[in-house]
C-alpha cells in the first residue's frame, strides 16, 4: 500500500521513467512469448527455439539494467533523517522501492501479453495479424499457461531483484583512528611500541616501573607492603580516549556510508573480460558464415558479445576516472579542474552506463556490416529486440546523468553562491562530454572492428 501511494504522488519525470521500464518490460515479454510461440510451431528443432530464447536475454539484461537505474534516481524512496523513528528505514525503503519496480514491470508483462492474444486473434475473433510471422505467434495452437507465467514473471522478479540488491543496507565504514603515541624503547617517542626481545628484559632495569603522573598514579595504581619487605604495585592500565573526530550519533538518524572508493583497480579486469570477449567472437565468426534468413546468430556471437559488454562495464568507471585525470594533467585552468574532479567524483554512477552503450554502439556497427547489401533479412523481431536494446541502455546512460546532477547540486548551488558564472558550469560540462566522447569513441570504434573483422569475408 505505501508503494502505490508513493507512487500516485510522484512527480511526472518519476512517472515517465517508470512508463519506460513497462515499455521495456512489455517488449521484453512480447519477444519471450514470440520465442515460446516458436518452439509450438517447430517442435521439431528444439535447438533453433532454445537459441531464439536466449538471444531474449540481451533485452532482458537490458531492461533490468534501466529498471535499476530509474529506481535509484526515485526520490520518493530516498533515505531521509527521521524517517527511522516511523519505521521507514533503509530496508524498508529498500523494499518499497523494489515493491514499486515489480509493479511497474508487471504492468508492461500484462500488457505484452495482451498484444500477444490480439496479433494471434484471440481476444477479438477475427483473422491473425500478419505484421509477426504465424510461426512466432503459434497460430491454432493453444498456449500453455504455465510456461507464458513463467515467461511473464521473468521481468518482474529479476527487476526487483537488481533493484533490491543495488539499493540494499550497508553498514556504513568508519574511519580509521590513529593510534595514540607511546614511550618505546628507552623513552623513545613513537606511534607504536616496539616489541622487546627475551635479551632486553634484564637490562637497564627494565622490570623497575614506571614512574605515573600525579592523577595517573591516584587512579590506576594502589601501592602496598610484602610480606618480604618488597614494595608491590598494582597497575591498571588507563583506557585509550575516544578518537575525537568520532561524533556522536542522534538517536533515530542512520550513518551513512562511506563514499565508494574510485580507483582504478577493474580496469584491467575489464580489458581482460574484453579481449576473451573478442576472443570468442572471433573463432565462432571464423567458423561459421552470417546466419541465414530467419534464424540467429549461434550461441557463440551471443556469449562473446555478453563477455564483451561485461568487459566494457567493468572498464568503463576506470576510463571515466582516467579521463578526469587526464583533463587535470599539465597545469589546468578553473575550467579543466572543475571538470575533471567533476569526472573523477562521477566515475562510478556514469562508468559503468557508458561501457555499456560502448558495447550497443558496436554491436549495431557489427550489425550493420552482417546485414547490409545482400545480406539476410532484418526482421520485426529483431528490430524490435535491436531498439529495445539500444532504447533501454540509453535512458540508463541519461537516467544515471540525472542521478550524477541531483547528488552534486549542492556542490552547484555552493559555487554559484560564491559567485561562479553558470557560463563557467555550462563550459565545464561541455568539457567532460567532449572529454567522454574523445575517449569512448575511438575505443568503441576499434571494438566494432575486430569484431567485424571475422564476419568481412
Amino acid at each position: 500500500m505505501l508503494a502505490l501511494r508513493l507512487t500516485r504522488t510522484a512527480r511526472l519525470a518519476v512517472h515517465l521513467r517508470r512508463l519506460l521500464v513497462a515499455v521495456a518490460s512489455a517488449g521484453t515479454g512480447f519477444l519471450l512469448l514470440c520465442a515460446l510461440g516458436y518452439a509450438l510451431s517447430h517442435p521439431d528443432t528444439p535447438g533453433a527455439a532454445a537459441l531464439r530464447l536466449a538471444w531474449c536475454v540481451a533485452p532482458l539484461a537490458a531492461a533490468v539494467h534501466l529498471a535499476v537505474a530509474v529506481a535509484r534516481t526515485d526520490p520518493g524512496t530516498r533515505p531521509r533523517s527521521g524517517l527511522s523513528a516511523i519505521g521507514l528505514g533503509p530496508g524498508r525503503l529498500m523494499a518499497v522501492s523494489a515493491t514499486t519496480t515489480a509493479l511497474a514491470a508487471a504492468l508492461g508483462s500484462v500488457a505484452a501479453l495482451l498484444l500477444f492474444l490480439h496479433l494471434r486473434g484471440d481476444l477479438t475473433g477475427g483473422r491473425p495479424s500478419g505484421r509477426v510471422a504465424a510461426d512466432a505467434l503459434a497460430v491454432g495452437q493453444s498456449l500453455p499457461a504455465p510456461a507464458v507465467l513463467t515467461l511473464l514473471v521473468l521481468g518482474p522478479a529479476f527487476a526487483s531483484a537488481a533493484v533490491a540488491h543495488s539499493l540494499r543496507p550497508r553498514e556504513p565504514r568508519p574511519a580509521a583512528a590513529a593510534a595514540p603515541r607511546g614511550y618505546g624503547r628507552f623513552g623513545a617517542y613513537g606511534w607504536g611500541k616496539a616489541r622487546e626481545t627475551f635479551g632486553a628484559y634484564g637490562r637497564f632495569g627494565s622490570r623497575a616501573v614506571r614512574p605515573a603522573t600525579a592523577a595517573g598514579s591516584r587512579a590506576a595504581g594502589a601501592a602496598s607492603a610484602g610480606a618480604g619487605g618488597t614494595l608491590q604495585t598494582q597497575a591498571i592500565a588507563p583506557e585509550p580516549p575516544a578518537p575525537a573526530d568520532v561524533a556522536p550519533q542522534a538517536p533515530g538518524t542512520r550513518a551513512e556510508p562511506a563514499p565508494r572508493p574510485q580507483g582504478t583497480s577493474a580496469l584491467p579486469w575489464g580489458f581482460a573480460v574484453l579481449a576473451a570477449g573478442l576472443t570468442v567472437e572471433t573463432y565462432t565468426g571464423g567458423a561459421a558464415t552470417a546466419p541465414a534468413p530467419g534464424t540467429a546468430p549461434s550461441a557463440g556471437v551471443l556469449i562473446g558479445w555478453a563477455l564483451t559488454a561485461l568487459g566494457l562495464a567493468l572498464a568503463g568507471p576506470g576510463l571515466t576516472q582516467l579521463c578526469g585525470r587526464l583533463l587535470q594533467a599539465a597545469r589546468p585552468r578553473a575550467l579543466r579542474l572543475l571538470a575533471g574532479r567533476v569526472l573523477m567524483e562521477e566515475s562510478h554512477r556514469i562508468g559503468r552506463p557508458l561501457g555499456v552503450v560502448a558495447a550497443v554502439a558496436a554491436a549495431a556497427y557489427v550489425a550493420g556490416t552482417v546485414y547490409a547489401g545482400d545480406g539476410p533479412a532484418f526482421g520485426p523481431l529483431s528490430t524490435l529486440g535491436a531498439l529495445l536494446v539500444a532504447g533501454c541502455t540509453v535512458a540508463a546512460l541519461l537516467t544515471a546523468a540525472v542521478e550524477a546532477k541531483h547528488a552534486r547540486a549542492d556542490t552547484t548551488q555552493a559555487l554559484l553562491r560564491l559567485g561562479a558564472p553558470p557560463a563557467t558550469l555550462r563550459g565545464a560540462a561541455a568539457v567532460r562530454a567532449a572529454a567522454l566522447l574523445a575517449l569512448f569513441g575511438p575505443l568503441t570504434l576499434v571494438v566494432a572492428v575486430l569484431a567485424a573483422l571475422p564476419l568481412a569475408d
